[in-house]
């Protein structure tokens, strides 16, 4: 699951229209209400890339294999108070809910905690598994690439950082 910088601005949309439809929340500018929920995604952006940033580094500082680059990430993120991986999902919706409750840009919410979840949970789910469907294609580009090799891991990465550009995703 990853979150793309440019699916916050739609996503950011989306949730707001899902709820304001829904009368689970009432404000007078759905554009702030949008915003407030953009810099919840923008904040943790900036968390998830600092933390990856020094898990890099602390790999090659230490010189630790690339396969506790996870590990360490995930242990860097919990430092600066975001999860990643399986648990990023709830944490985003942790932080939506208490925006909503906490901005001065919506009025009212009437939904429950968990009646919020639930609307929101497909809709960013769906934009955080944009990733495994990425996966899979350029997996079905590389086929004839032996997975596991250096070759495979540049070919992997530029093949990946072409789609998303193309997909408008970075």
């Amino acid at each position: 699951m990853r979150l793309f910088s440019g699916k916050v601005v739609p996503l950011s949309e989306e949730l707001i229209k899902a709820l304001m439809d829904n009368k689970d929340i009432e404000c007078d500018s759905r554009e702030e209400a949008t915003l407030d929920l953009q810099a919840v995604f923008n904040s943790f952006l900036q968390s998830e890339r600092e933390a990856t940033e020094k898990a890099k580094e602390v790999l090659q500082s230490r010189g630790l294999p690339q396969g506790e680059f996870s590990r360490i990430r995930r242990m860097l993120a919990e430092q600066k108070g975001i999860k990643v991986g399986e648990d990023m999902l709830d944490h985003l919706l942790d932080q939506l809910i208490e925006m909503l409750l906490h901005s001065s840009n919506i009025e009212e919410v009437f939904g429950e905690d968990h009646d919020l979840r639930r609307r929101m949970r497909p809709i960013l789910r769906k934009y955080l598994e944009i990733d495994d469907t990425l996966d899979a294609e350029v997996r079905s580009k590389l086929r004839h690439v032996q997975e596991g090799t250096r070759t495979w891991e540049v070919e992997y990465r530029r093949v990946m950082d072409d789609i998303q550009r193309r997909k408008g995703l970075v």
